[in-house]
């Protein structure tokens, strides 16, 4: 047998370019993100796939994506499976993005409780995947409308987000203003600050930013929270999730929200779940729960 006959044929690339990469390369890389996240990759993707991970392999001077998988593999190689989370995550956010559903928080979950939490009640507000800070902060901004006073009372809305790099960005608070253009006037003029040193650099103000609390939180791995919520908004999330993956969050959420709370979800999301009923565009509340 010649050598040329005996040489194995190489594995056709998903993906035309620079770096290989093969049906075998991107279905070990869809399992370690399925593993970490729980978000679905299919081989439609493969194109994607190659153009957020291509800059990786030129920055670790790798030739292929097979040496990327065998990186990742590595147990030392902790911080670059955080990289290839980071690159394979989409963070579109903006403020107060589908309106509607800051008025139906306003509307149906704020005013409603406001008496109460004059009174001592608390008050808890979770964005379950905050990215860099504008869904938590427009929900700061609604509680402010409706309570200016919340710092003198037990008000805390959690924002979690499983890149802690966007959570750094949403700790700092600072947006262009090109970014702040869809917060109301009324108030971006009250809840927010012009940076002095830059004409096109706001900062969310000292009154919506003690109102949040930002950690990182994988929505497939442990919740350490133990009070229940009045509203949890999770958009634009499940949809990267397989349905077996989507059931368990529905479930876990209805857990963690009080019997009067909503569950707020994006616009091409339906939640499965019998245990909740629609109380409004893409809004969701308990069965037998209370309106």
């Amino acid at each position: 047998m010649t050598a040329l006959a005996a040489t194995k044929p190489r594995a056709a690339s998903l993906v035309d370019g620079e770096f290989p990469l093969t049906a075998a390369d991107f279905s070990a890389l869809a399992e370690m993100l399925y593993a970490v996240s729980g978000i679905s990759l299919h081989e439609s993707k493969a194109a994607l796939v190659y153009s957020r991970l291509a800059k990786r392999l030129r920055a670790l001077n790798l030739k292929s994506f097979s040496e990327y998988v065998a990186l990742l593999a590595d147990p030392a190689s902790e911080e670059e499976r955080s990289r290839l989370l980071m690159s394979l995550t989409t963070n579109v956010t903006r403020f107060f993005r589908e309106p509607h559903h800051f008025d139906h928080l306003v509307e149906q979950v704020l005013q409603p409780r406001a008496a109460a939490v004059r009174a001592g009640a608390p008050l808890r507000l979770w964005s379950a995947a905050c990215s860099t800070g504008q869904e938590p902060y427009s929900m700061a901004l609604a509680v402010l409308s409706v309570l200016p006073e919340a710092a003198d009372f037990d008000v805390r809305i959690l924002a979690t987000d499983i890149d802690r790099s966007v959570i750094n960005t949403a700790r700092a608070g600072a947006y262009s203003a090109e970014a702040i253009d869809a917060i109301p006037a009324a108030f971006r003029n009250r809840w927010l600050e012009k940076d002095e040193s830059t004409a096109r650099t706001w900062r969310v103000g000292p009154e919506a930013r003690a109102l949040v609390a930002f950690k990182p939180l994988n929505l497939i791995g442990d919740w350490p929270m133990r009070r229940a919520f009045d509203a949890i908004f999770c958009r634009n999330v499940v949809i990267y999730f397989d349905q077996d993956t989507q059931t368990k969050l529905w479930t876990r959420f209805r857990t963690h929200l009080a019997p009067h709370g909503r569950l707020y979800v994006g616009h091409s999301e339906r939640v499965d779940d019998t245990g909740f009923v629609g109380d409004g565009q893409t809004v969701y509340r308990l069965a037998g729960g209370r309106p």
